[in-house]
């Protein structure tokens, strides 16, 4: 006890550091054994699309650090995983998922109550169930937390699980907005599921004999990416714990992090994250955030959830955890090294003037005309310069190799692998990817 105390103390008053260092240790919930069994089946279950060739897994696989390794990626409509993920030539997809898949780790904190690049699901004990999604008052109850009820989100979309207009019962549904409420996607997908007798005797197991709902296939799902990819023994946090030397290299670049460069501004807590939402004039790549009855490639992040001028263009600061494993970077991915993406920190408006497009990882889609319309637009890229709120500051290049080390030591080895790894087989006898 005396030796965590004197630690606290050390790192809480360190010369070095302009703020003390985040040493208050996560809180994650207790999850049942035989939900995050269950959950982990259907996280690679692709029974949960429309065309039931597509699973959470599609994005967001181990082997692309709990993402997809792409800037934007491709949902229905295309097979493979990480850069070898390819349009299928028979069933292509209609454009690119909008935004840059991103990372599942420590989502099963406590802190975690705002999901998606513009915080669209968040906690709200004003709201009836406690969450507020995009469904407003049509959402269900049942739902145990906001991961449980982000998860199931990406199914109601036709580019990522959903599908093409017309070729499921699924896709029928969304397209007609037929989502939550009685025969919507969600009771089409459940009943799928629950007619499975594997799943259903697991089910049988956790909430009895009662008719599975779509709430209880997402608190699975939820329940095992909270176990899964929980990556809180990084060297960082063996540093804090107990004070394990970070190297060198890393060391200093904690103390720019905490200090000179004040990246804990936005980039706060244990996790690195504020949860809250910034613009730092990050260039605007693929289809944008846009209806389909709309034209444009823009995507103005918080503004379309809150409808305030002053959220154009912000996003969610994204938790640091095993970032060195998460290219590409941005909400659209832009920049395709963690070098990369810290030098536009240091000047993003020049950054964002300057922007090469070959810095993108783009699979092949021929109907992705546009990928980078909003570049050629001066009055577009002015739009996104004038909301940028980080100014101009210089680093020296072995400054630049520090913080790079520092952000390495974020890497939770284990985490990033995951415990239960990916299955050799689903229930549903469809093919994993």
């Amino acid at each position: 006890m005396i030796a965590r105390a004197t630690l606290i103390l050390s790192l809480l008053t360190s010369p070095a550091l302009a703020g003390p260092l985040p040493v208050a240790e996560p809180v994650f919930a207790a999850q049942d054994p035989a939900q995050v069994a269950l959950g982990h089946l259907l996280f690679y279950d692709p029974v949960l699309s429309g065309s039931g060739t597509v699973s959470c897994a599609s994005c967001h696989h181990p082997d692309a650090a709990t993402a997809d390794a792409l800037s934007l990626g491709l949902g229905d409509g295309a097979r493979g995983v990480g850069t070898k993920r390819k349009a299928l030539d028979d069933n292509r997809p209609e454009q690119r998922i909008p935004r840059n898949a991103p990372a599942l780790f420590n989502l099963g904190a406590d802190e975690f109550t705002v999901m998606f690049h513009d915080g669209r699901l968040e906690a709200d004990p004003a709201k009836p169930n406690g969450i507020r999604t995009p469904l407003g008052d049509d959402m269900v109850a049942g739902f145990a937390s906001v991961l449980s009820a982000q998860a199931m989100f990406p199914v109601l979309s036709p580019d990522e699980m959903a599908g093409h207009y017309g070729e499921s019962d699924v896709s029928r549904a969304v397209r007609t907005g037929q989502l939550a409420g009685p025969g919507g996607a969600w009771d089409i997908i459940t009943a799928r599921v629950d007619a499975i007798p594997e799943y259903r005797a697991r089910f049988d197991g956790i909430i009895g004999a009662r008719a599975a709902t779509f709430p209880d296939i997402a608190n699975a799902i939820a329940a095992f990416i909270a176990v899964e990819w929980r990556a809180d023994d990084s060297p960082f946090d063996r540093h804090l714990r107990d004070g394990t030397p970070l190297p060198d290299d890393a060391a200093r670049g904690m103390a720019l992090f905490y200090g000179k460069a004040g990246c804990d501004s936005c980039h706060a807590g244990r996790f690195q994250t504020d949860h809250d939402f910034h613009a730092i004039a990050m260039p605007q790549i693929g289809p944008g955030k846009a209806e389909r009855f709309e034209s444009h490639h823009r995507d103005l992040g918080r503004m379309r959830v809150t409808g305030r001028a002053e959220d154009a263009y912000r996003f969610r600061t994204p938790s640091l955890r095993n970032v060195a494993l998460t290219a590409p970077y941005g909400h659209a991915g832009a920049f395709g090294s963690l070098r990369d993406v810290l030098r536009h920190h240091l000047d993003p408006v020049a950054s964002l003037m300057g922007y090469d497009p070959a810095q993108a990882v783009l699979p092949d889609l021929t109907e992705a005309a546009g990928d980078f319309q909003i570049l050629s637009d001066a009055a577009e890229l002015q739009a996104i310069a004038e909301a940028n709120e980080l100014p101009p500051q210089a680093l020296t290049e072995a400054e630049i190799d520090d913080l790079l080390a520092f952000l390495h030591s974020l890497t939770d080895e284990r985490g990033a692998r995951g415990r239960l790894g990916v299955p050799t087989a689903v229930p549903s006898g469809l093919p994993l990817d």
